[in-house]
């Protein structure tokens, strides 16, 4: 199979939930020497893409998300351990999260996975996180980037507060905060002191990676 073959083949394994082909073909793209992160990528990351836009076009439910999101790890369990972590060699710590009051977990969760595709080691929150576990979670993990996303205007103050947590305990400028979700605009993120907001997963990924890397080494020590 030519590698853009197999690259199709894992998007389409994730847009309908078939967990078996998604193992098989990211198997097959490690035999054919297809780079792994351009497989996962390319090919898984795109078809939940294409999943979580059907969703909120309200073309596709949850049980679809979920079935799309099984076949999507099912390829990264193959995938990611061939990934070689660029740089220093030290894994980029992120710690993630919904804001306290929100319970949707479908973006965060594509962005936790870009973000191990990428490299980082993912300390997931959950949702509904309370403002002070993210503060602590960054300060216990010494962390390099933190993601926060909300779906609805009623919590984005709480992004505030934890921004506010932040520095109050003399943290905030040892690390990158990318926030997101539907109601989030970079002018909000600006007004709350956040580093960054992007329009999807993989955009999210790729800012993090970089604004990971400009990070003072012994910052935290």
């Amino acid at each position: 199979m030519e590698e853009n073959e197999i690259i199709n083949g894992l998007t389409e394994a994730v847009v309908n939930g078939k967990k078996d082909d998604a193992s098989e073909l990211s198997q097959k793209a490690l035999d054919e020497g297809v780079d792994p992160y351009i497989a996962v990528i390319n090919g898984l990351a795109k078809g939940m893409e294409i999943m979580s836009e059907k969703y909120e076009q309200k073309q596709a439910f949850m049980p679809h998300l979920l079935m799309a999101s099984n076949a999507m790890y099912a390829g990264m369990d193959v995938l990611i351990p061939h990934i070689k972590s660029e740089g220093s060699g030290a894994r980029k710590v992120l710690v993630i999260g919904s804001v306290e009051g929100d319970v949707h977990d479908i973006g965060k969760n594509l962005v936790k996975t870009m973000m191990s595709a990428v490299g980082f080691e993912a300390i997931d929150l959950g949702k509904d996180v309370p403002v002070e576990q993210f503060v602590d979670a960054v300060a216990e993990n010494k962390a390099d980037v933190m993601s926060m996303s909300t779906l609805m205007t009623s919590t984005m103050d709480n992004m505030q507060r934890v921004m506010d947590g932040l520095q109050s305990k003399g943290i905030r400028d040892n690390l990158k905060v990318i926030i997101g979700g539907a109601p989030v605009t970079s002018s909000f993120a600006e007004e709350i002191g956040a580093d960054a907001t992007t329009t999807d997963a993989m955009e999210a990924a790729r800012w993090a990676k970089e604004a990971a890397e400009v990070l003072e080494p012994g910052r935290w020590d």
